[in-house]
């Protein structure tokens, strides 16, 4: 069973999708996580949304009704972009063109929305009372189709033996650390900010390092 979690959660139902619209979303939502990023959900006003986003406060509870519809679509809109990535894997897969494939895209989305991962790294982190509607059987039934397939693979001699659920909190953890923990990577390296190259160099070596702690072969 694939979950699928609705892209703008809060947004005014019955009303059909235009390109101002999806344009309009965009534009708060881009807003709207980096406000939630610097300054959590409690310290985060519409007000603020609007001005950043450059539209009207009105044209915020247009799209989005509240506060809290609008948080929840950006928690739900990176989840769907996360899950995306996975939504479509079978046991016919080859593991090593699978996974390398699944931590370029992660790493292509810590670098392109780093502040909707912290969003959602300090939800979890403050208990995700917010994630709870979406933590449910059917999300859970979706991550043990996952972790079915690694297993797949591995009682098909594809890969090594490693705990399937154990795996897939490490391709999570290892690559949105790269958007969560970014300051102090770059405080530690001495860089003043990560540069596209910076997060491609990291992806590969997570692809060296955790497709050989598989038993596979990185293609890199």
């Amino acid at each position: 069973m694939t979950f699928e979690i609705p892209a703008h959660a809060g947004a005014h139902p019955g009303k059909p999708a235009s390109r101002i619209r999806q344009k309009n979303e965009e534009t708060i939502l881009k807003a709207a996580e980096v406000e939630f990023a610097r300054h959590g959900f409690k310290g985060t006003s519409m007000n603020t949304i609007a001005q950043n986003a450059g539209l009207p406060k009105a044209n915020l509870h247009y799209y989005f009704t509240n506060k809290l519809g609008l948080y929840i679509a950006v928690l739900s809109n990176i989840i769907q972009l996360w899950d995306s990535t996975f939504n479509t894997l079978t046991c016919d897969d080859d593991p090593t063109e699978a996974l390398t494939r699944y931590i370029r895209a992660k790493m292509e989305f810590s670098r392109r929305q780093p502040q909707a991962s912290r969003v959602f790294a300090m939800e979890v982190i403050s208990g995700g009372e917010c994630l709870t509607e979406y933590f449910n059987q059917d999300y859970r039934a979706w991550f043990q189709g996952r972790a079915n397939v690694f297993q797949a693979w591995i009682d098909a001699g594809k890969m090594d033996p490693v705990d399937p659920v154990n795996l897939i909190f490490l391709l999570w953890g290892s690559t949105q650390h790269y958007a969560d923990f970014a300051t102090q990577i770059c405080r530690v390296s001495g860089r003043t900010k990560l540069t596209k190259q910076d997060m491609e160099d990291a992806g590969d070596n997570l692809i060296r390092i955790i497709l050989k702690g598989c038993g596979l072969t990185p293609a890199i």
